[in-house]
């Protein structure tokens, strides 16, 4: 589900910024980077009121021209050499909706979906250390497990306001298209569904599913070791934010998520 991305993605500029100026080693001499592991809350499922614990996972390992990255449930490579451009593959797995409560609960489970495709960015400003800078960002992936066989898109921007050598900074903002595949899957109700969970029939279009907002914020105790957290919120809008599912928890689907970091 979307819900579990930003928590786990939104830190990215972050912790990639703060590891590339902390590690200023050359890349013959291997890898280098920022791991950092803790836990997290996210909606139980996308539209969900109530909230449950999930890891929060972030890692940036820099090889030569690559970077690559794991934000929770989703990993990516990045395979510019231009440190302002960022472009490369990226895979991801969306939790299903299972074992769900109320009304909710009597639609059909959904299954893990797999997710793959690509994202582009390019980094505005900023000074050597990388304050200042702008980052804007677009990704698009597919299901290609067939739980949805939706495509979702998603544009992000991420300010980096402070950025020391024990602190950083960022602020974030996104926004997420969803065509209709992944909108009837997710948040619509068939007429067979309606009569078994009491909810209205609805069939969602493609359009803007959600706005999003975040904090992500680092601190460093020493050259190796620190702590990363973030919290954030995203709206739902449009059709999405009309289904009966989304009237039976919230519009607001908050998140956050605390980890040890650790750079080498």
């Amino acid at each position: 589900m979307r819900v579990v991305l930003p928590i786990l993605l939104a830190g990215g500029a972050a912790l990639s910024s703060t590891s590339a100026n902390a590690q200023a080693a050359p890349p013959d001499i291997g890898p280098h980077g920022v791991v950092a592991i803790g836990a997290g809350v996210v909606p139980e499922y996308d539209g969900a009121e109530d909230l449950r614990a999930i890891p929060f996972v972030q890692a940036d390992v820099h090889w030569g021209d690559i970077n690559l990255e794991i934000r929770g449930l989703r990993a990516r490579a990045d395979l510019a050499s231009d440190p302002r451009l960022s472009i490369g593959p990226v895979i991801g797995a969306r939790l299903p909706r299972s074992d769900v409560d109320g009304a909710v609960g009597l639609l059909p489970d959904i299954d893990t979906a797999i997710e793959a495709g690509g994202f582009i960015g390019y980094r505005f400003g900023g000074d050597e250390s990388g304050q200042g800078a702008l980052a804007m960002e677009l990704s698009v992936v597919h299901d290609v497990s067939g739980v949805h066989d939706g495509l979702l898109a998603t544009a992000s921007a991420s300010y980096a306001a402070v950025r020391r050598d024990d602190f950083f900074l960022s602020l974030e903002a996104q926004t997420t298209w969803v065509n209709q595949d992944y909108a009837r899957t997710y948040f619509g109700v068939t007429p067979a569904e309606s009569a078994a969970s009491g909810l209205a029939t609805y069939s969602p279009g493609s359009g803007i599913k959600d706005v999003g907002v975040g904090v992500t914020a680092g601190y460093w105790f020493s050259e190796r070791f620190g702590v990363t957290g973030r919290i954030g919120a995203n709206y739902l809008v449009g059709d999405i934010a009309d289904s009966p599912v989304t009237e039976e928890g919230r519009r607001w689907q908050p998140s956050g998520g605390l980890a040890i970091a650790y750079r080498f």
